[in-house]
């Protein structure tokens, strides 16, 4: 068997086997995990938390009419 040949079985094999998503959750999951705080310490960093909640307690305001 040649190396193209064993490549070709083995790239087949990991794309259609059982096992062919494996980590890759947990892969996703700490990539948005790392997306998540960033957002979090660029909120942090820029003093928009407060600017933020106060959006937001305005909004609310104006829907329960207070």
């Amino acid at each position: 068997m040649n190396r193209f040949t064993a490549w070709t079985r083995t790239v087949i094999a990991r794309t259609r086997g059982a096992h062919r998503d494996a980590g890759a959750g947990f892969v996703e999951y700490a990539g948005l995990m790392i997306i998540i705080a960033g957002i979090f310490t660029l909120i942090d960093s820029l003093g928009l938390d407060g600017l933020i909640s106060q959006a937001i307690l305005n909004a609310v305001n104006d829907v329960i009419g207070g």
